[in-house]
């Protein structure tokens, strides 16, 4: 029987949508599968450019429906809806990041121009998105990378309000062939923040110059460079520091997006991995049989669990966010840091297990293999995002405030406040509910009661040995700590979810086992810190914690693993 917490093609019914989204979310499945697993992996192996999917997309509507709010949309389907573009994510990321990252850039290039009060810009976008083009994100630069403070591209005014554009920009996906790039620059007249501008240029304009692909990959991540680009006032997306905060709310609304892609990678790569192994024969008996093997397949599984309970309950802080509620600000570079992480353990279990077949070029694994690493590394790295995270420890872990519980969101909804935060600062005055419910709820779960045991020690940590300021300064030591706190955050949002699932304790346990052994790990290497202090290391010691093994537990959910094998294949 198929696992239903598991994506499969074979078995995929979103019935938690409407109508046409449902049609979309099918037709796309149904168009990777009627192509078939040989031309997926030989488009992956040839870097083949996505003009045939880009095709399937434009003339189903496909990125026009999901991608254009309803404040600019043209029929009543249209709108920006977190939880359906977080279905696709992972059905494109079950297919190939290349297909992912094509609609990922196309996200984050809109950004700036559903932010924008400029009507003429926002027309355009829509107008492109009806005729399938995509769109493109010009926000890095080959010597700052995304630090937009430095950036060199160039606006000089041309005395009729509009500017003449010069500069490059790198690791921009799309650039080959987006109908509408958003640019970040700066004045030559003005100094400072007030300088900045976001403007809108066309890939296919005589003085926009395609320098070339910068990896070896059917993914486009364009060298360009403008050369006295005109940019009249219908162009101009924000200026000053809107401009800035247009960039990072961007980032903000597009990173989301890769715990849903990483996810996806899993599901493919798990259903190969283990229908392998389980049909090997290895001295005599399946490879499956081996005690340690068992216990990878089954580590995988429960994290891939895990992974997709978080980033299902994310989209609902999402979805509810407000000026009063920006509670997203966490779970977002939650999503983006830890769940893509937890997608690189997933696989390299699988692989120890499986060996050489990881490498052969008939497999998707070979494929994600590779695509798994990118993840973590887009967005900003994981170290940013950890950092990022900190910032909102003390408030959440010893400060919580009252909040009204927030529904399962798979409504027909507009997510209007995704392109309305406003100002990018006040990180630290963010607020949060108590974490601490979640976990009531499930203490008589073994392993859930252990985990909480290392949850409150933190809390004692943060109190009583929390980093000093010279600490404060040590970004090594300081990545530990995150790492902890990261846990925590991880296993509440996993235990809510998993009560509006109701999800099998079994699987809980065994998750939170896991999770267990990974607080104890964390801790394990903050006492290793050179500048830990004596009372830290004590802490971090006395902090490490057993699982509670359960035979007949871990035997359950093994025939939950094991029953993934010949759940699916892709059809050749």
């Amino acid at each position: 029987m198929a696992d239903s917490l598991l994506f499969n093609p074979r078995t995929y019914d979103p019935a938690q949508f409407d109508p046409e989204t449902r049609r979309l979310l099918r037709a796309t499945v149904d168009w990777f599968e009627d192509r078939g697993k040989r031309r997926l992996i030989e488009d992956y192996r040839t870097r083949a450019w996505l003009a045939d999917f880009l095709a399937f997309a434009a003339k189903e509507g496909l990125f026009a429906t999901f991608l254009t709010p309803a404040s600019a949309a043209a029929h009543e389907d249209q709108r920006w809806d977190t939880a359906r573009i977080a279905a696709l994510n992972e059905i494109f990321g079950f297919y190939g990041l290349d297909y992912w990252y094509a609609w990922q850039v196309t996200i984050l290039g809109l950004g700036p121009v559903w932010q924008s009060d400029n009507a003429a810009a926002r027309t355009r976008a829509a107008e492109l998105l009806a005729q399938g083009e995509v769109f493109a994100f010009g926000l890095s630069e080959k010597t700052h990378g995304a630090d937009i403070y430095s950036t060199d591209m160039l606006l000089t005014p041309d005395g009729n309000g509009g500017f003449s554009a010069t500069g490059s920009k790198y690791y921009i996906g799309n650039g080959n062939a987006a109908g509408l790039v958003s640019v970040f620059g700066r004045r030559t007249d003005i100094e400072g923040p007030e300088g900045y501008v976001f403007f809108a240029a066309d890939s296919r304009h005589s003085a926009y110059h395609l320098v070339k692909n910068v990896v070896d990959s059917s993914k486009y991540v364009s060298e360009f460079r403008l050369e006295d680009y005109p940019v009249g006032p219908d162009d101009v997306l924000h200026t000053g520091r809107a401009a800035f905060d247009a960039a990072l709310n961007t980032v903000n609304v597009g990173k989301f997006n890769l715990c849903t892609a990483s996810i996806g990678i899993c599901e493919h790569a798990m259903y190969e991995a283990i229908t392998h192994a389980h049909n090997r024969i290895l001295y005599g008996r399946p490879v499956t049989a081996f005690p340690h093997v068992r216990r990878e397949l089954a580590d995988a599984y429960v994290r891939l669990v895990g992974m997709k309970l978080f980033s299902d309950r994310a989209v609902d802080y999402f979805r509810s966010a407000s000026p009063d509620d920006r509670r997203y600000l966490l779970f977002n570079p939650m999503t983006k840091m830890k769940v893509t992480t937890e997608g690189e353990k997933v696989i390299d279990l699988m692989w120890d297990v499986i060996a050489a077949k990881g490498f052969e070029k008939d497999t998707y694994f070979a494929q994600a293999a590779v695509e798994i690493r990118g993840l973590p590394k887009l967005e900003g790295t994981v170290h940013v995002n950890l950092a990022l995270i900190l910032k909102f420890m003390r408030n959440h872990l010893l400060n919580p405030a009252e909040f009204a519980p927030v529904p399962t969101r798979l409504d027909a909804a507009d997510d209007t406040f995704l392109f309305e935060q406003g100002p990018a600062r006040g990180l630290g005055s963010v607020r949060f509910h108590d974490w601490r419910p979640a976990y009531d709820a499930y203490a008589a779960v073994p392993n859930v009661a252990r985990f909480r045991a290392q949850a409150d020690a933190l809390c004692e940590f943060v109190t009583t040995a929390a980093p000093d300021e010279k600490q404060s300064r040590d970004l090594d030591l300081l990545l530990a700590v995150g790492q902890l706190f990261a846990l925590v955050v991880h296993g509440q949002l996993i235990l809510e979810q998993a009560r509006l699932t109701d999800l099998d304790e079994d699987v809980l346990d065994e998750l939170f086992s896991v999770l267990v052994r990974d607080f104890s790990a964390y801790a394990i290497e903050l006492h290793g810190k050179d500048s830990a202090t004596e009372a830290q290391q004590t802490w971090a010691l006395d902090a490490v914690r057993r699982p509670v093994v359960d035979d007949a537990r871990s035997a359950r959910v093994w025939e939950k693993v094991e029953a993934l094998s010949g759940a699916y294949e892709m059809a050749p």
